[in-house]
């Protein structure tokens, strides 16, 4: 193909000279065949692609579709239910109810309903009337120490820092959150004005970097903390212990994007790399990590305060759990983070393969602290795709009273899952700071689909339940939700994770499922001790994951 193009290049060079001796005018054909010319050329002198080596000019063509095949994918190849992370479906009643259009479906489920691993809510033939329900129920967050206790929506933001939105989206979802009354969570990225102009209320996330509350030196600062955390707007604070899309990966801020408004709102210093270590400085044991909440609770003025984390070795949050028995110190909340769920960028391992999927490490963490007579004081939030009235009620059913949302949240600012968030080429102005972009996105017109989407999902899972007879998200259960298994089986939530009594981990004989997890647990350390365990009968990775 070389040969060829060079061939055909001095061709085409010699027949527009030839043909200009009876024609003048041909001779502005140069103007594009000379610069196709010197690109083909610079394609056969380069090393760096084979492709473009080997077929000058026309090996461009690979790199050109392959840069506008998610285009190409979601436009016209994917059907409405292929779709990934999110299906057309699921995005397009994301906009519907943004926009307060129709989000009916007609002629049918599109769902293969005989499929493994379909989904679907028991109704009732004593069914509630939609009029009677509570379409914005709320849940209090605060333990036995918490002083200043939190009204809560059931569906909030999750957890997503400034420097990955843009300004815009950040002002949009919290004026959001003002509009509906429910909270916007700030990512580890710290707590910025973006957050508090609006008036909505905030949970400040401190992760391992602890921005915004911090000494130079990376440590966290109480002082910092104190002045912040007392802020009306700050109704709750948690700790990032991990994250599903990439749990127990850190991350460094080059120094090239530590501007002089990122090294004021995290508390860095301009022309130094940033770290963000995959463990926090604060604590090292279980007994650490909730003095530490007690200490965060104590400097906020008594506000609620909690942490969240993707569940890993099972074993270190049993340790937590014994070291609350032990301490007497709760968390007021639990953010449980599922494997599935998304950030702006993660290596693709971590992505695909780290981290315990959402609804087994829901129904885990409930049933943990039910077994250690826990849950009374703490209240559980999952994260993790959640986007629909049906995704809120499967999670409550599982254990959660809570639900948060991120991609969901930017959808309805108006994201199109164009899948640029790490590129910082996000064309609707969400997940970038190119201004030219980020001016795209209103403020005006976002905030009021955040308000939208947020009510018309809590609805839509208030009218669900109602079709079940239940009243609150506190009463329903996990056999309330089918899931099919194979072509002739189907069980339920409760099939699949059983509950185990209360208190039934305060004393032997343990439940069958957890003999070995308390073994080898300890409110010391987050390190598992195998010493007294016989690993011939070690069945712990055989059993399924069940509570």
């Amino acid at each position: 193909m070389r040969k060829k193009f060079s061939y055909g290049a001095c061709l085409l060079v010699a027949c527009i000279v030839l043909v200009s001796v009876w024609w003048p005018p041909i001779l502005w054909g140069f103007v594009v065949v000379g610069p196709l010319i010197f690109l083909g050329i610079l394609d056969m002198i380069q090393t760096k692609q084979a492709i473009r080596r080997n077929f000058p000019l026309f090996g461009r063509l690979r790199y050109l579709f392959e840069s506008i095949r998610p285009e190409i994918q979601q436009y016209f190849v994917e059907s409405d239910t292929t779709g990934r992370p999110f299906s057309r479906i699921y995005r397009s009643v994301v906009y519907q109810r943004a926009k307060k259009e129709m989000d009916t479906t007609p002629f049918g489920t599109q769902m293969n309903v005989y499929e493994d691993n379909y989904e679907w809510m028991s109704h009732s033939i004593n069914a509630l009337d939609f009029f009677k329900i509570n379409d914005h129920p709320r849940v209090t967050v605060g333990g036995p120490y918490c002083l200043q206790p939190y009204s809560s929506s059931v569906f909030n933001i999750s957890a997503m820092s400034y420097g990955s939105l843009s300004k815009n989206a950040v002002m949009a979802l919290n004026e959001g959150a003002k509009i509906g009354g429910f909270y916007h969570n700030t990512g580890e990225g710290g707590l910025t004005d973006y957050h508090l102009e609006g008036g909505g209320d905030v949970v400040w996330q401190i992760g391992t970097g602890y921005f915004g509350c911090r000494h130079p030196d990376g440590n966290f600062n109480p002082e910092a903390f104190a002045q912040k955390a007392q802020h009306p707007q700050v109704k709750m604070v948690e700790i990032k212990i991990s994250q599903g899309a990439k749990p127990g990966h850190g991350g460094i801020l080059p120094a090239a994007k530590v501007t002089e408004e990122i090294a004021r709102i995290r508390l860095v210093e301009m022309g130094k790399d940033v770290d963000s270590p995959p463990y926090h400085r604060a604590f090292s044991t279980p007994l650490g990590l909730l003095d530490f909440v007690k200490q965060l609770r104590d400097l906020s003025g008594g506000k609620p305060v909690g942490f969240k984390l993707c569940i890993g070795h099972r074993s270190e949050f049993v340790a937590i759990c014994k070291a609350m028995i032990q301490t007497g110190i709760y968390p007021d909340f639990i953010t449980v983070d599922g494997g599935e769920g998304g950030t702006g960028a993660a290596p693709l391992e971590f992505s695909n393969s780290v981290g315990m999927p959402l609804r087994d490490a829901l129904a885990f963490v409930y049933d943990c602290l039910t077994g250690f007579d826990l849950k009374q004081h703490i209240k559980i939030i999952a994260s993790g795709k959640i986007a629909t009235g049906f995704d809120l009620v499967k999670n409550f059913a599982l254990g959660a009273d809570i639900c948060n949302s991120a991609r969901g949240m930017m959808m309805a600012l108006g994201c199109i899952q164009a899948l640029e968030c790490n590129a910082n080429t996000c064309p609707t102005g969400v997940a970038t700071q190119d201004p030219n972009l980020v001016k795209g996105l209103v403020v005006a017109d976002k905030r009021v689909r955040v308000a939208n989407f947020h009510h018309e999902t809590v609805k839509s899972a208030g009218e669900l339940m109602g079709a079940a007879g239940i009243k609150h998200p506190d009463n329903i259960h996990r056999v309330y939700i089918h899931r099919r298994i194979s072509p002739n089986r189907v069980e339920t939530y409760l099939d699949s994770y059983p509950y185990i009594p209360a208190g039934s981990l305060l004393q032997k004989p343990y439940p069958k499922a957890f003999d070995m997890l308390m073994k080898i647990s300890s409110a010391e350390s987050f390190e598992p001790n195998f010493e007294e365990v016989d690993f011939v009968e070690y069945a712990w990775a055989k059993k399924p994951m069940t509570g």
